[in-house]
C-alpha cells in the first residue's frame, strides 16, 4: 500500500512535468504523437484523436514527443517549424510546472496543518541564544547577511555552521540589531542548534498558504544549488545521492508517516526535479534551452543531425548513470 502510494506521489511529479511540456505545445500548437510516463515496455496505450497516451514498465521518468522534435520537418504543426521564442517556451513549461507543482503542494500543507515562520516564540534556558540575549518575539531577518524568508532557511544555516559563530540579523519591535551567535552540537540528535523554538501560523488563509509555498520553493532552490556544487566539486558522498529506488522507499517511509509528509516529500523532489532538468546537459530540458538561445542570438539554426548526435550521447549517458545510481541503490543503500 505505502509502496503504491509512492509511486502515485512519483508518478504526479511525471505527469506535472509531462503535461507542462505538452499544454505548451498544444497551445502553440505543434502536434503532439505520443504522452509517455514511464520509460521501456509499453504496459498500456490509448490512442486519442493525434496523440497516442502510453503508460511504460520503468517508473524513471515519461517524455512528451512532438512531430518534428528530432528532425526537420515541413510543417506548419512541427516543433522543427516554430520559432526560437515559441520553442523556449514549450522546453521550459515542464520544470516550470514542476515549480508550480511544489508551490501549490506546499501550499496546501500549509493550509492543512499550519507552518512555521523564523520568529522566535521560546527561548531554550541556558543556551546560545539566551547568552546572547535573543528574545521571544525577535523575528529573525538575516544569517551571515543572508536573507531568511523560512523557519528552514534558518534551521539549515544553523545546522551547517560546524559550530562557526553567526551573526544574526533580527528585527526587535521594529527596530534592526545585530546579534553574534555560537550555536552548540545536539549529541544526541547530531545537529546543531541555537536554542530557539519558532513560532506556528495555525490555520492560515489561503494568500498566507501561497506565499509560504512560494518562499518555501525559493529556499528549496537555493539548497539544491548548494547540493549541486557539493557534487560537482567531489565533496558530496556516496550517502549523498540515491536513484528511483531511493526515492521510492523514502516515499514510502513518508506514506507511513502520513499524508501531508508524502506531500512535502513530493513538493522537494518536485523542485530538484525541475533543477536537475534546467542543467545545461544534451537530452535535458536544460541543453535543449542552450541550443534554442544559441539559435536566437545566432539567428542560425543549428544542424539536427547534430542536435540529433548529441541528445543521442546526452541519453544514453543519463541510462548509464541511472543504471549506475540503481546498482549503488541495491548494494549501498542509504539508511533513513
Amino acid at each position: 500500500m505505502y509502496i503504491l502510494l509512492a509511486l502515485l506521489a512519483f508518478g504526479l511529479l511525471i505527469i506535472g512535468h509531462e503535461l507542462g511540456h505538452f499544454t505548451l505545445a498544444k497551445l502553440n500548437g505543434v502536434k503532439v504523437e505520443e504522452f509517455s510516463i514511464g520509460m521501456g515496455p509499453k504496459i498500456l496505450s490509448i490512442k486519442g484523436k493525434e496523440t497516442e497516451y502510453l503508460i511504460k514498465a520503468l517508473p524513471i521518468g515519461g517524455y512528451v514527443r512532438m512531430l518534428g522534435e528530432e528532425e526537420d520537418v515541413k510543417d506548419e504543426r512541427a516543433f522543427s517549424s516554430q520559432s526560437p521564442f515559441r520553442k523556449i517556451s514549450i522546453i521550459a513549461a515542464g520544470p516550470i510546472m514542476n515549480l508550480i507543482l511544489a508551490v501549490v503542494l506546499f501550499g496546501i500543507i500549509s493550509i492543512n496543518t499550519g507552518y512555521f515562520i523564523p520568529k522566535v516564540s521560546e527561548i531554550v534556558p541556558n543556551s546560545p541564544a539566551q547568552s546572547v540575549g535573543i528574545k521571544p518575539g525577535d523575528e529573525i531577518v538575516k544569517v551571515n547577511n543572508k536573507k531568511v524568508s523560512t523557519w528552514d532557511d534558518f534551521a539549515i544555516a544553523i545546522n551547517t555552521s560546524n559550530g562557526k559563530t553567526l551573526t544574526l540579523q533580527i528585527n526587535r519591535e521594529g527596530i534592526t540589531k545585530d546579534i553574534e551567535v555560537t550555536p552548540m552540537k545536539n549529541i544526541e540528535e547530531n545537529r546543531f542548534m541555537v536554542g530557539i523554538a519558532p513560532t506556528k501560523i495555525d490555520n492560515p488563509s489561503f494568500g498566507q498558504g501561497i506565499k509560504y509555498g512560494f518562499d518555501q520553493s525559493k529556499s528549496l532552490i537555493r539548497e539544491v544549488f548548494s547540493v549541486l556544487k557539493t557534487i560537482f566539486t567531489g565533496k558530496a558522498s556516496k550517502n549523498d545521492i540515491g536513484g528511483p529506488l531511493t526515492i521510492i522507499k523514502v516515499s514510502g517511509a513518508a506514506a507511513k508517516a502520513g499524508i501531508w509528509n508524502l506531500l512535502s516529500l513530493t513538493a522537494i523532489l518536485s523542485v530538484q526535479l525541475a533543477i536537475f532538468n534546467l542543467l545545461p546537459f544534451p537530452a535535458l530540458d536544460g541543453g535543449w534551452l542552450v541550443i534554442l538561445l544559441i539559435e536566437l542570438i545566432t539567428r542560425k539554426k543549428i544542424n539536427d543531425k547534430i542536435v540529433a548526435t548529441l541528445n543521442y550521447i546526452g541519453f544514453s549517458l543519463l541510462m548509464v548513470l541511472m543504471i549506475l545510481v540503481t546498482i549503488k541503490d541495491i548494494l549501498f543503500p542509504i539508511k533513513f
